[in-house]
């Protein structure tokens, strides 16, 4: 699989594309409309950014409690139910009146959900997807969230121009509503990929188990701390160049989108992993060079070329799928985006913290040079582990039970 034309033929992904695009631009309105209301209710900047970004804290809380139910509950179901859920708490969030501490408490619930949501997600999209077309299909889906971000934060903001932000919320959870009507009406009902009762323990056996293989954790650290440290650099961007930091951030964007066209539509299977490291050398290397200070034009070339590096996250994740059975494949995934925010929310705060010490720019160099350092540290591992990681069920614990397939058929099929 090789074309958008093909993935869109495929039975149920133009569903799921409509439904994460759905969400995506559900959760960007709702969100500048929620840091609106927060910040006129409050006067507080703290506030106002926890009510944009805390949801991202409850993902590590869903990834050691949760993440078991992202391969035991029938994907079709779970996602209207989630979708649904977060309309009904979004629409929560506008009514008259309500404290900000239920509001941050509603956002956190949301946190929560989607720290399964997002296994749950691209777990299906390697069922519905043909082996070798995962990386394909993430890709694209990539780079909607992309777009939608930007189309989601400029109609917010348009709204906001017009409407009160109680009345934008609704408009958020209207989307939210019909990205859980295109789910439940466009996607076939399947039978989840593994059985067994869901709990706390089977989710730390199962992160237990994920991470206990040498590949499978050198790709989960490959796909975190690089990418966490270079967050860092672009959480530099407002003290380094001021106004023209908006700038900065396009740059990076179109950046992102250039590199997940060529990985996911350009790059052959072959390829994918003797350049993975040299990709994750890319995320970092230009961001030597701010130490130096660059013009903003020099600057805006860096980090476009810097930010095609962030293909790399294709690359690893499809490295996982092959290394990953399929009644952990949700699971596996769900981890992978509990831990790359959790490190990019430290890589951030680490950032900020050397700036404190010296100028931004000299502070991005010296995230680069850790990215660098940590992808060289990598680099052996990443050599290593060529074939499908077979798992015997007992290493799964007595709560994770069996799934269909059994544990042999790790890496069939594809997903990112």
């Amino acid at each position: 699989m090789r074309t958008y034309r093909e993935l869109f033929a495929t039975p149920e992904f133009p569903a799921l594309f409509a439904t994460v695009s759905a969400q995506v631009a559900a959760g960007t309105v709702s969100g500048i409309a929620l840091a609106t209301l927060v910040y006129g209710a409050t006067g507080s900047a703290l506030l106002s950014a926890l009510s944009l970004f805390g949801s991202s804290f409850a993902q590590v809380i869903g990834a050691t409690t949760l993440l078991s139910l992202a391969d035991r509950i029938p994907p079709r179901a779970a996602l209207s139910g989630l979708a649904a859920f977060t309309a009904l708490t979004t629409a929560a969030m506008a009514a008259p009146g309500l404290p900000v501490g239920a509001v941050l408490g509603l956002v956190l619930l949301q946190g929560l959900a989607a720290s399964v949501g997002g296994g749950v997600r691209f777990g299906l999209l390697a069922e519905i997807l043909p082996a070798g077309g995962y990386l394909l299909g993430r890709s694209l889906l990539n780079m909607s969230v992309g777009l939608m971000q930007i189309a989601g934060f400029a109609a917010g903001g348009a709204l906001l121009a017009a409407f009160a932000p109680g009345a934008v919320l609704l408009g958020g959870a209207a989307l939210s509503l019909l990205g859980a009507l295109v789910a439940r009406f466009g996607l076939t009902r399947r039978a989840p990929r593994a059985t067994g009762r869901a709990s706390v323990r089977a989710t730390w056996e199962g992160n237990r188990t994920l991470l206990s293989s040498p590949a499978r954790r050198a790709v989960y650290l490959g796909l975190w701390v690089p990418n966490g440290l270079i967050v860092g650099c672009e959480a530099l961007f407002v003290p380094f160049s001021g106004r023209a930091a908006g700038a900065l951030f396009v740059a990076g964007a179109l950046g992102m989108l250039a590199g997940d066209v060529l990985a996911g539509r350009f790059l052959p299977a072959r390829w994918r992993r003797p350049l993975t490291t040299p990709v994750q050398l890319l995320l970092a290397a230009p961001y030597l060079a701010f130490a130096a200070v660059p013009p903003l034009p020099a600057a805006l070339v860096l980090v476009a070329v810097a930010s095609v590096g962030y293909c790399q996250s294709l690359l690893l994740q499809d490295r996982l799928v092959e290394l990953v059975p399929d009644e952990l494949r949700g699971h596996s995934l769900g981890l992978h985006a509990a831990g790359m925010y959790t490190m990019q929310a430290v890589g951030a705060t680490l950032a900020g913290t050397v700036a404190q010490v010296m100028a931004p720019g000299r502070a991005m160099g010296v995230m680069a040079a850790a990215s660098i350092l940590v992808t060289a540290l990598l680099a052996p591992a990443m050599r290593r582990g060529r074939g499908p990681v077979r798992l015997a069920p007992a290493q799964l614990g007595d709560d994770a039970g069996g799934g269909r397939g059994g544990y042999a058929e790790a890496g069939a099929g594809v997903q990112h």
